[in-house]
């Protein structure tokens, strides 16, 4: 496995492979989980190379997060990496990204207002970005990305038609954890009670499937409804918002249809976490 550092060495190693080679990338922000390593082994099968970046990326994160204290382990992720069968592993420095006199951003208007746009201002400007500066850099042929970032997802996909990437942005299908808690590189911050508080995002899907399967008509608002009232009686729940939206538009929708998806976060204690599913039949993330 190479492990580059500069943008020129990138080029350098994309321009040495044969023409027609496929690369695979898989972009990250690092502190691998099993779910990141999914995402690797996607890409691995798909493409004849496969590309990971490992990048903390200072532009997505506002002035109260927690960029300082983001987990990292590089000679950790080093070893995963390989052992996965990385082929390259780009691990830039924020002033190689970024210059003194940096001034260019991307923005994905209407997909970017609400949601975590909302409760993060600037976070997907921040994030269109650097995932187009990587695809400048690496020009991968497929992209692999995880679908607990579901707006994230819709951000990027928009970004690549808009401006005629030559991408195929494939999703990934959420990693859990054996009770249901979505794999997060975050949910090492939890202690064992927070753990369990933690719990209430993959109940609240699991119920909203359970009661969206009891009428062909089910009102979105019943079971937003139901998970705001639940939140308010869990003391150690913060609820950011509870919203049921259509998968491709990210638009509220009145009654839950087999393209509705539940989109959810909240703040257990001091951890900001995310989660989402469909309320209908399983769906395939790659075709969206």
């Amino acid at each position: 496995m190479k492990i580059l550092r500069t943008i020129d060495e990138v080029r350098r190693w994309r321009g040495s492979l044969a023409q027609g080679t496929t690369v695979a990338f898989v972009p990250t922000m690092g502190f691998f989980h099993q779910g990141h390593l999914a995402l690797m082994e996607k890409g691995r099968k798909l493409c004849d190379r496969l590309v990971v970046s490992i990048f903390v990326n200072p532009i997505q994160f506002g002035p109260t997060e927690d960029l300082d204290r983001y987990p990292r382990d590089e000679e950790r992720d080093c070893e995963l990496a390989e052992q996965v069968g990385v082929d390259m592993l780009f691990l830039p420095r924020a002033d190689a990204m970024y210059g003194e006199n940096f001034q260019t951003s991307i923005s994905v208007d209407r997909l970017s207002t609400g949601f975590c746009g909302a409760c993060r201002p600037g976070h997907f400007s921040g994030v269109a970005t650097v995932v187009a500066k990587l695809f400048n850099i690496i020009s991968p042929t497929t992209a692999v990305f995880g679908s607990k970032d579901f707006q994230q997802l819709a951000v990027v996909r928009q970004m690549v038609r808009d401006l005629d990437f030559p991408v195929a942005v494939i999703g990934h299908d959420i990693v859990r954890e054996d009770d249901g808690l979505a794999m997060s590189s975050r949910n090492v911050y939890l202690d064992e009670q927070a753990r369990k508080d933690a719990l209430f995002l993959y109940q609240s899907i699991c119920r909203a499937r359970q009661m969206a399967a009891g009428t062909k008509e089910m009102p979105c608002a019943l079971i937003t409804r139901d998970i705001a009232e639940r939140a308010a009686r869990h003391p150690r729940v913060e609820l950011e918002y509870a919203a049921i939206v259509h998968a491709g538009t990210l638009l509220p929708q009145e009654t839950v249809d087999s393209r509705s998806v539940l989109l959810l976060a909240c703040r257990v204690g001091p951890v900001r976490l995310i989660d989402n599913g469909f309320l209908r039949e399983a769906h395939d993330q790659t075709s969206m």
